[in-house]
Order: C-alpha cells, then sequence, then structure tokens
C-alpha cells in the first residue's frame, strides 16, 4: 500500500503533468515556469511535444479529473469534505463515459438511458395468484398429507359422483376439506367454484380457509374477490346475494344447507349453476329439524314428488346404510359422519368424555352424531328462528365487522348467562346486542360462548368489549359464578342489572323474546346456525313442584345448555315490554350559552 501511496504522490507532483493542467487553466508559460521552477525551454518543449493546444475539451476534463481524483484518493487522512469532493468526481467521470461513447456512436441512447429504457417493450407483469408448477405440487403433496380418513373419503366419492349430499358431525373439518379441495382442482383443471352458504360472511370461511392454505404451503397469497387463477379459474363466494347470480356456473358448495331460510330457492340456483354434467354438486350441513324444507331433498321426498308410483325410490337414511356412503336412486351419493366415525377414521381432534360433560344429551345427539331435532314442542321453533336469519355482510350497512370499532359509537346491550353453579359448565354465554327502534329489528352482532375461562377472565375479557363497543347496558344471571363476574365488572361498570331465576323471571324473559321474534325484530347473522340451536333447545316444562310452568334446556347434572340464547333475553330484557321507546335512543342536542 506504501508503494501505492507513494507512486501516486509522486504522479500527482511530477512537474510536466503539473504544467499542462496550469496551462490549460489560462496560465502563460512565463508563470508557469515560476510555480513549478522550471527554466521556460524545457515548458515550451513539453508543450510542442504534448500538443497541449490540440488537445479537446474532453481529454483537457479527462485529464483534469483523473489528476484530482488520485490527489484525493492518495490523502492519508481524509476529511469529510474529500470523500464528498470524490463522489462528485465519480459521478463527472461516468458521465463523461457516456459522452464518450456516444462520440463513437453517434447514439443518443448512450448520453441518456432513460430514452432506451423507454423505448423497450413494456414488462410482463407477473401473473396473479400464480403458484407455478412447483407450488401446485407442493399444494397438492400438503393436501393429501393432511387428510383424516373421512376426508379421503369424501375426495374419493367426489372423482366418482357428480352430486354429493352429506349430513355430518360439527367440527369434523367440513368446510376446511372442501374449500382445500376446490382449489386444489381449480388449480389442476381451471374449472370454476362457487361457494353458497346462508351469508356471505359464512361463505368468506371458504375464502380464509383457501387463502391460508395456499399461504402456508407456497407463500403466495391469494387475492381478489373473486379470485381468478392464472388459468382462468374464478372461485365465487357468494350469500343470499345468490339468487340474482345465476350468470355463474361451475362446482357449487352448498354448506349447513338444513340451516338455509327458502332452501328451496336455493337448490334451484346452484342446481343451475352446475346444470352441465361437468360441473360438480357438493351440499353438507349439521342437521336441523325434520321440518325444514331441506329434508325432503335429503330424503328423497322431493325427488319421488310428480312421479309415478314405479318410477318412486325409498332411501333408508339410516346411520348403519349411509355412513360408508351410497348412491342413491335419484343420481345422489349421501353420507352420514358423525363424531364417532371421525374418530374411527383418525381423527383425533375430539375428547368425548369433555363433549358429554359440555353438551345436553340433544344437543350432543343433534351437533356430534346427526340426528335431526324434533322442535314440536320448542318455545322457539325453527321456523320462527329462520325469520331472524339475515345476511348480515349485506343486510346491515352500519356495521363494520373488522373496525377497531365495528359499529362506531352506538349504542350496544350486553347479555351473559354463567356457564352452571362452577367453572366447569359447558361455557357462559355472552351476546351483543345493537338495539332496535320502532323501524328498525334489535341484531344479534356478537355472540360466542366463554370455554375454558374462569371469573376472573371472564370478567376481564368482557370489560375489554367496552374498548371497542358503547355498551349502555348489560344484563347478568348471578347464579352461581355469575355473581362473582358480575361483582368484579361493576368495579368499572356500576350499571349491571341481576337477574336471579324464578319461573317468573324466565317466563317473562321468554314471553318477550317471543314477542320480539313474532314481530319479525330479532335478526342475526344466517351462519350462526349454533345461535338458532340454542333458542330452539328450550322447552317449557314443570318446576320440580309440579306447580309451576318454567323454561330451561334439557341438561344432565354436570351440563348447561342454551347460554347464548339465555344471555340474548337478557340483553333483550333492557327493552321496554311495550316495544323500544325511540326518545330513549334520539340523539341529544347540547346548547351552550
Amino acid at each position: 500500500m506504501e508503494n501505492v501511496t507513494q507512486s501516486a504522490g509522486e504522479l500527482n507532483t511530477n512537474n510536466r503533468l503539473k504544467a499542462k493542467l496550469l496551462y490549460w487553466q489560462g496560465l502563460r508559460v512565463a508563470r508557469i515556469c515560476e510555480i513549478i521552477d522550471e527554466r521556460p525551454p524545457t515548458v515550451h518543449s513539453w508543450k510542442r511535444r504534448d500538443n497541449w493546444d490540440k488537445a479537446s475539451v474532453i481529454d483537457k476534463v479527462n485529464t483534469s479529473l483523473e489528476s484530482r481524483l488520485v490527489e484525493l484518493i492518495a490523502k492519508e487522512n481524509k476529511e469529510g469534505k474529500d470523500f464528498k469532493e470524490i463522489d462528485l468526481l465519480m459521478r463527472q467521470v461516468e458521465r463523461l463515459a457516456r459522452v464518450n461513447k456516444y462520440q463513437e456512436t453517434g447514439k443518443e441512447k448512450d448520453l441518456n438511458p432513460n430514452i432506451e429504457r423507454r423505448n423497450e417493450a413494456p414488462k410482463r407483469a407477473p401473473k396473479r395468484n400464480d403458484i407455478g408448477e412447483e407450488g401446485l405440487k407442493l399444494l397438492t403433496d400438503n393436501f393429501h398429507a393432511s387428510l383424516f380418513g373421512h376426508q379421503k373419503h369424501w375426495f374419493r366419492a367426489g372423482e366418482k359422483h357428480r352430486i354429493r349430499d352429506i349430513l355430518k358431525s360439527r367440527q369434523i373439518g367440513a368446510t376446511w376439506y372442501f374449500a382445500r379441495e376446490a382449489i386444489i382442482d381449480a388449480y389442476h383443471t381451471g374449472k370454476n367454484k362457487i361457494f353458497l352458504s346462508a351469508s356471505k360472511a359464512q361463505a368468506h370461511i371458504f375464502k380464509h380457509y383457501i387463502v391460508q392454505f395456499v399461504k402456508e404451503a407456497t407463500g403466495v397469497e391469494l387475492k381478489g374477490d373473486p379470485l381468478v387463477l392464472p388459468n382462468g379459474a374464478t372461485l365465487y363466494f357468494l350469500g343470499t346475494n345468490a339468487k340474482t347470480a345465476q350468470g355463474y356456473h361451475g362446482d357449487v358448495y352448498l354448506d349447513e344447507f338444513f340451516w338455509i331460510q327458502g332452501f328451496k330457492e336455493f337448490r334451484k340456483v346452484a342446481s343451475g349453476m352446475a346444470m352441465h354434467k361437468k360441473w360438480r354438486q357438493t351440499y353438507f350441513s349439521t342437521p336441523s329439524s325434520l321440518t325444514h324444507e331441506a329434508y325432503p331433498f335429503w330424503s328423497g321426498e322431493q325427488y319421488n314428488k310428480n312421479r309415478t308410483k314405479d318410477q318412486r325410490i325409498t332411501i333408508d337414511l339410516s346411520h348403519e346404510n349411509l355412513k360408508e356412503g351410497l348412491l342413491c336412486g335419484d343420481g345422489h351419493w349421501r353420507q352420514i359422519v358423525t363424531v364417532m366415525d371421525a374418530l374411527a377414521g383418525g381423527c383425533d381432534l375430539f375428547d368425548l368424555d369433555q363433549l358429554h360433560l359440555e353438551y345436553s344429551i340433544d344437543e350432543f345427539n343433534n351437533l356430534l352424531m346427526c340426528q335431526f331435532m324434533d322442535d314440536s314442542l320448542a318455545v322457539f321453533p325453527l321456523a320462527a328462528m329462520n325469520r331472524c336469519m339475515v345476511d348480515s355482510w349485506v343486510t346491515w350497512r352500519d356495521y363494520k365487522p373488522f373496525a377497531e370499532r365495528p359499529l362506531a359509537f352506538n349504542e350496544v346491550w350486553l347479555g351473559y348467562d354463567p356457564s352452571g353453579a362452577s367453572e366447569n359448565g359447558d361455557g357462559a354465554g355472552l351476546s351483543l346486542i345493537s338495539p332496535g327502534s320502532s323501524t328498525q329489528p334489535n341484531r344479534i352482532i356478537h355472540a360466542e360462548r366463554l370455554k375454558g375461562k374462569d371469573y376472573e377472565a371472564q370478567a376481564e375479557y368482557i370489560l375489554k368489549l367496552t374498548k371497542y363497543f358503547n355498551i349502555t347496558y348489560m344484563g347478568f344471571d348471578v347464579t352461581g359464578i355469575g355473581e362473582a363476574v358480575a361483582q368484579l365488572v361493576e368495579k368499572k361498570f356500576p350499571f349491571i342489572t341481576r337477574f336471579s331465576y324464578s319461573p317468573e323471571v324466565k317466563a317473562r324473559m321468554v314471553l318477550q323474546a317471543q314477542h320480539i321474534i313474532d314481530k319479525g325484530r330479532l335478526q342475526f347473522d344466517a351462519g350462526r346456525s349454533d345461535i338458532a340451536q340454542s333458542f330452539m333447545a328450550i322447552r317449557r316444562t314443570i318446576t320440580n313442584s309440579g306447580t309451576k310452568i318454567t323454561y330451561k334446556a334439557r341438561r344432565s347434572e354436570a351440563t348447561g345448555h342454551s347460554e347464548l340464547a339465555w344471555a340474548t333475553m337478557h340483553a333483550l330484557s333492557n327493552e321496554p315490554l311495550c316495544g323500544p321507546n325511540d326518545s330513549t335512543n334520539s340523539p341529544i342536542l347540547e346548547i351552550y350559552s
């Protein structure tokens, strides 16, 4: 390094180079001789031999830049201004290189690279939602490796049969599976997929599973609504707006069809979208009531209608007959999959003993063993609850579920029902109501069961909700741990209304809820079949003394039931029995003097 530095220094102290640079700066030879201490004949000789006067402007600038750069680079203790000057000079060297190239070629693009880029053909944008061949292989391998036995059975049936009707247990991964099946097939075949649900919010659960699956397997995040794949396949996610979407065509997936109001119309639209033989139809649901209009579709009665006796079919709908799946006389492949069937197929997600503790006998049989509910004795029959079901994303324009404050600062009522006498019940119920008016219905904007939370955690969670909703009323059942939760909550929210259950209190709440529902003044998202089930489980019965009528859900000693329904009724109790008082919801005008 020392030799290099020395050579550079020698170059910059070369009198011949110094003389040339000074001459190009406009100094006379006599003055140059004084500066560099050389004899005039010597300098005149350099001038003649090196053709100082014949040098071009570019040559003069190049030499000057080179000299100054070498001087600065050779400097041992550089300052900030030296580095800035080096950077400036290097940029000038680059510009001079372009000028030299231009002198050789005469092309303007050598002076300005932007000209060449401007004349280039536009770059092809990357294909949207493209995962490539390697990504598709990863996706397919991941799909097949993640299936339980009953899901593999659905896959094989889909390869053979055009129409699949599946009656299933809750939480065995049906929506999760069919979302994955659909996206895999769409990438492989380019066939459209249409997901129909009672509400758009429910339909978008399919989309969530699809986006999550592709992201985890390939790292690509699918975008768009509908989702459009590079091969032309389009995936639609439709709620009640499916009734006006008859121009679509593709494989149809209709979930929870036993809970859809107006199923016949939905079925007509769905089958119309998949009328061609290449399209596949898949219907799957937990059972609701025998009186639901989807039951004739499931039983084959709808097929037999208007057919002669010799053309009619009889379908054995027993679990024993359909547990392995069966192609029936109407061309539909039917299957019943209970939680026991899922366990037998390797699904290890359930703890049966815990499930028996969490659910009543009726609820266990309905949700997990695929038995239809008998709502003939129900206080709130399915027909009544169906009238409450709406597509919330379409109907509730003021409700923004993904916003920090979904209802802004509009009033909200909260209802809470504990999980029995201890913390080991089936999960407390919590319901948030957007109160109605004389022209607007009450709306269940949020409902959930607080499973696995002790009374302190439940109280903390309830208070947390006050940060996102303008809660002006709380109604608590203070039976068992309900009182403990109420005491913790009222430290920060002192306006709690307590309910101590008695036959009279229950009767008043049930009758008020019946009145509200019968008048069409209660709404909740059609995808929340659990809310409907909770109401339908309530029965009219006699107290143990045999002297009074009361209302309750069938329970075992260790379980509770219908917490969502009771929590909702606690919130609705804030409405006067004579109906909503609009004056309480009117805006307040403050006058300042």
